[in-house]
């Protein structure tokens, strides 16, 4: 015998491609590429696709962007910022 627990959380929620689109703000078409891609994986069932709620949610943790990695985003502080006094 299961344990209530253990049961709930081995279920799959399963998501139609506009529910997955809409929670990564994506459109459906973002989100078919993303499929193609293999970046995100989707299953075939019947004539409709359908996305593992825990699969977008790994997805979404996997883009986060991490600290110190936009450098190339904006110019060096440093090569702005020259002596107040240059004269002087």
């Amino acid at each position: 015998m299961t344990s209530p627990d253990r049961t709930q959380r081995s279920e799959i929620v399963w998501m139609s491609t506009q529910e997955a689109a809409r929670r990564l703000g994506v459109t459906p078409r973002t989100l078919y590429r993303f499929v193609d891609e293999g970046s995100l994986a989707a299953y075939k069932m019947g004539r409709v696709f359908r996305l593992k709620q825990s699969d977008v949610d790994a997805f979404i943790e996997q883009a986060r962007v991490r600290p110190g990695t936009l450098e190339h985003l904006y110019p060096e502080r440093k090569a702005s910022a020259g002596p107040s006094s240059m004269g002087d």
